[in-house]
């Protein structure tokens, strides 16, 4: 019931009707954000009624949360919200605060009438908090004590996403609040029939798929989120670049660097872009097995092109530092897709980077080490 995305922070505030509506980017805000349009009149109190239908300020901030600016605040106010015009019977559907994972929920529930029982998972989605636990047992139940919610409606039931049952334990739920937890479907979309059913899922919305589309919508934050270290990086093989047998040139570290800055991206795009999308087709279960096959073609790719263009690496060893440097790169990189597919479990990430990070260590210092030799002859 949400978008698959990573980490954020956002502060806790439940108390009076203006602070549950304010929209926090940081500080709580008091101003009345886009996507309320009034309030719902409840036994517990006014509670903020949000739109249906996103607003362009609601794609703006989705779109600048994927390039990962603001993502760290990209958050609404843990509460509770209404959509159309609930009543005590109307169904309750429990969220992330990660504003994504809301508007996702909102929009489809587009001409029905209902709650929203917003979570504080730290402005991080249902999936992802489900697994840290900031979307589970304790938080429910405190929220629905927090927001008088059994005040609220007169039946006692919640529709809580499926991906976030890992973090919820329904029996629990029922005896410390009284409320019944119905699993929804995967996908928000869903949401429409599933309701239209009587609550009922059928095995196709119980079904996680990680499409072309949602890799696709995971790529830029990827390259985002580790732009900075690659910057420095770069820096330094420029840097490092202008040495050769003892004497360095200016003209050869411009060179020989921009050569090196190819490669690099080279490899950073295999990892962070095309085992992402690439992600059925390539060799393996684990996503750095992936990411290293990914760059290993991107490493045969420009090992033919410098057969072509022989001046690309000043000697042999330069080139064999890169073509071991490339696939341990992109496979480092592909592994941060490790938490952000649901093809993956916990236990089965730390397994995974148990074995894959002392390779990926060894494989990009020994590179390292043949590229550095190669200044040296």
């Amino acid at each position: 019931m949400d978008e698959k995305e990573s980490k954020g922070s956002a502060p806790c505030c439940c108390a009076g009707t203006e602070r549950r509506a304010a929209f926090c980017f940081g500080p709580v805000q008091h101003a009345t954000p886009p996507w309320v349009t009034g309030t719902v009149d409840t036994a517990a109190g006014q509670t903020p009624r949000g739109r249906t239908a996103l607003v362009f300020a609601d794609r703006v901030g989705s779109w600048k949360a994927r390039w990962g600016v603001g993502r760290m605040h990209y958050a609404v106010e843990p509460g509770l919200y209404a959509v159309g015009q609930p009543s005590p019977e109307s169904p309750v559907f429990v969220s992330a605060n990660y504003k994504m994972s809301f508007d996702r929920l909102r929009s489809n529930l587009a001409g029905r009438d209902g709650w929203i029982l917003v979570l504080d998972t730290k402005g991080i989605n249902v999936w992802c908090a489900a697994g840290k636990g900031t979307f589970g047992t304790d938080e429910l139940v405190a929220r629905a004590a927090a927001t008088r919610l059994a005040e609220v409606v007169s039946h006692r039931q919640i529709v809580v996403p499926q991906l976030g049952a890992p973090g919820v334990s329904a029996h629990q739920v029922r005896e410390r609040s009284g409320f019944k937890v119905v699993y929804g479907p995967v996908r928000a979309e869903d949401l429409p029939a599933f309701l239209d059913a009587g609550m009922r899922a059928t095995p196709d919305m119980r079904r996680v798929t990680f499409p072309f589309r949602e890799r696709l919508a995971l790529i830029p934050m990827e390259l985002v989120m580790s732009a900075w270290y690659a910057v420095f990086i770069l820096l330094g093989f420029y840097l490092v670049s202008g040495f050769r047998g003892g004497e360095y040139a200016v003209e050869r570290a411009v060179t020989v660097g921009t050569h090196c800055a190819v490669l690099f991206v080279a490899a950073y795009v295999a990892g962070a872009a095309a085992t992402p999308a690439l992600l059925p087709w390539l060799p393996g279960r684990a996503f750095s097995t992936k990411g290293a096959a990914a760059g290993l073609v991107a490493a045969l790719g420009c090992a033919a092109y410098a057969w072509k263009h022989p001046a690309f690496f000043e000697n042999g060893l330069a080139e064999a530092g890169w073509l071991v440097m490339i696939p341990a790169l992109a496979s480092f990189l592909a592994m941060n897709f490790t938490g952000a597919s649901t093809y993956t479990s916990l236990s089965g990430v730390h397994r995974e980077m148990r074995w894959a990070l002392p390779l990926q260590v060894v494989g990009s210092l020994a590179g390292l080490g043949l590229w550095v030799a190669g200044r040296l002859v």
